[in-house]
């Protein structure tokens, strides 16, 4: 069953490749979306994919790439919109 999330990621997540890196992860989820910066310093994902894909991304974020450090990972779940065709930076 498709579903939507919206996640947003906070800490030391800008300037260490974390966008780039959330679009690998999700293209090897199968999962469509979007990430971007946020102007406080966060990251925010809109991604669309299984719930099972979802958690898993949701998991990845909790620690990022390697120069990440992740302070907190909220999720909203939402309904699948069906806007994305694939996973990129906005």
């Amino acid at each position: 069953m498709e579903r939507k999330a919206v996640i947003i990621v906070k800490g030391r997540v800008q300037g260490v490749f974390f966008r780039a890196s959330t679009v690998e992860k999700a293209e090897t989820l199968d999962v469509r979306g979007r990430v971007e910066n946020l102007a406080d310093g966060s990251v925010r994902i809109e991604a669309e994919g299984t719930g099972e894909s979802l958690e898993k991304l949701a998991e990845w974020c909790g620690g990022g790439p390697a120069h990440a450090t992740v302070e907190s990972v909220e999720i909203e779940w939402m309904e699948t919109v069906g806007e994305f065709a694939d996973f990129r930076i906005k």
